[in-house]
């Protein structure tokens, strides 16, 4: 109650005192900083930073199962360009400085699983590579 108190006398002052210009400045900040904060577009933020984690989980959790079908003789290719997609999302979400505590410890954590992954597909490939060469 008290803040909405305060609101008020703020703006019937802003009404006395509109005829200043630099005022008038000051009370279009105060409206649109203390007043009309959006804080519904923070939760939607999180929300969509949330469901792009998920999706990313899902796409690493496909390419560990398209890489698998290559390694066990079903592909012929390996799937590089699903790597490559991934690694661009993963790079995308990682330069985003609005993760909250919770969303960098769940993106560090898929992180750390797509590079064990990487290595091993890594390995893999080199030894079916000297396995074709020999």
């Amino acid at each position: 109650m008290r803040k909405i108190g305060r609101i008020r006398t703020f703006l019937r002052l802003a009404l006395v005192f509109n005829r200043v210009p630099a005022f008038r400045t000051n009370i279009m900040a105060f409206v649109g900083n203390k007043l009309y904060r959006n804080i519904a577009s923070k939760k939607e933020d999180s929300v969509l930073i949330d469901q792009q984690l998920s999706k990313l989980e899902e796409d690493i959790r496909r390419l560990k199962i398209d890489f698998d079908i290559y390694f066990n003789g079903s592909a012929k290719r390996p799937p590089l360009e699903a790597k490559a997609r991934i690694e661009a999302n993963m790079k995308r979400i990682g330069d985003n400085r609005n993760l909250a505590y919770a969303q960098r410890y769940y993106f560090n954590t898929l992180m750390s699983r797509l590079t064990s992954y990487r290595e091993l597909w890594r390995r893999m490939l080199k030894k079916r590579g000297e396995e074709a060469d020999g």
